[in-house]
């Protein structure tokens, strides 16, 4: 019997589903798209289609169009859905929560609903570190306690990992992959694709793009006198081609799964604003100008995460460092500006 090779990719367009996109079809799958184009463009396809060599099937529409997405289903016989689609802006989420709630709560509703009724039971949801608390000590692991979010896109993530555990504890032909991000940059080695939302950068690495390509005068830093090595805020941050890589490795262990499990994928340490502005001088010989400011009300002075289970799990660990992150930063300045 051939084997289905078919994913659904929801979001497939977006920063973190185009890198999954191109590890998915080096490894021999077939990704199928829909996303609804809202912080993203065609033009990444095109790209992406570039790069593998492969044209990519793709649907534009909002996953609350319940009816399109069945149209989709009947199409295709997947195997497994890799579910990214969601809006993902905490300062816009904390002035507009219904909008977080009605966007990214019923739409995996509809998506979930919509595989049940096909009988695909595998699934990969893209999370977030926003769902632990942040007064629980570092590192966080998998079973470190979640709930007390502080956002409404992080209490949005909490909503729905909630849901999927209580449905594949009602259903046991639910194979579901739980994937916690930690803080993904930098972009394909190419430089043809890359971070580039729509709007003003809420994320450091996208705002130092605009810095550094011209468009804006200076980096804001929200804070330098944290208990941290620098002063400025520590983040745990991961290559994205290294969380495409764990994507791909969690795909292949989804049937293993009993119901539900969670894997954090972040770089195990911190690293500090000033050492990523620091490592674009030290790479490239590029001067970040910047500005410090107040802390923001919400910002944590550091968290990284323990990758112990991934690692031994599934046999993933990450292989760029953050020289590799801002050389490639860099390959896709150049393409883009």
């Amino acid at each position: 019997m051939k084997k289905n090779n078919k994913i659904l990719v929801t979001g497939g367009v977006g920063y973190i589903g185009s890198h999954c996109l191109i590890s998915l079809i080096n490894n021999k799958y077939e990704p199928i798209v829909v996303d609804n184009l809202s912080n993203s463009s065609r033009e990444v396809l095109k790209k992406i289609q570039l790069i593998t060599k492969k044209k990519i099937k793709f649907y534009k529409f909002d996953l609350r169009n319940k009816k399109k997405l069945s149209s989709v289903f009947k199409k295709h016989k997947f195997d497994s859905v890799l579910h990214f689609a969601g809006l993902k802006s905490v300062k816009e989420s904390n002035a507009n929560p219904l909008l977080y709630f009605n966007n990214n709560v019923i739409n995996s509703i509809n998506l979930i609903e919509t595989m049940r009724n096909f009988n695909v039971f595998n699934l990969i949801f893209s999370s977030s570190a926003c769902v632990y608390n942040s007064d629980e000590a570092l590192p966080w692991s998998e079973i470190s306690k979640t709930g007390k979010t502080t956002n409404a896109y992080g209490t949005s993530k909490y909503i729905i990992e909630r849901i999927l555990m209580d449905i594949s504890k009602a259903d046991k032909r639910w194979k579901i992959g739980i994937a916690r991000y930690f803080n993904p940059i930098s972009n394909h080695h190419s430089g043809l694709i890359g971070e580039s939302p729509n709007g003003i950068p809420e994320n450091l690495v996208p705002y130092l793009i605009k810095v550094i390509s011209g468009e804006y005068s200076f980096l804001n830093i929200y804070g330098d006198d944290y208990k941290t090595k620098d002063g400025t805020g520590v983040r745990d941050y991961i290559h994205v081609s290294d969380l495409a890589e764990a994507h791909l490795k969690l795909l292949k262990y989804l049937k293993k799964i009993n119901s539900f499990e969670i894997f954090n994928f972040g770089s195990g340490k911190g690293y500090s604003v000033k050492e990523i502005i620091k490592s674009f001088y030290k790479n490239e010989k590029i001067k970040i100008p910047y500005k410090i400011k107040p802390r923001r009300n919400g910002d944590l002075p550091i968290y990284y995460t323990l990758n112990t289970k991934a690692k031994k799990v599934l046999k993933w660990g990450v292989k760029k460092n953050l020289n590799t992150m801002t050389k490639d930063i860099c390959k896709f300045i150049k393409n883009s500006f």
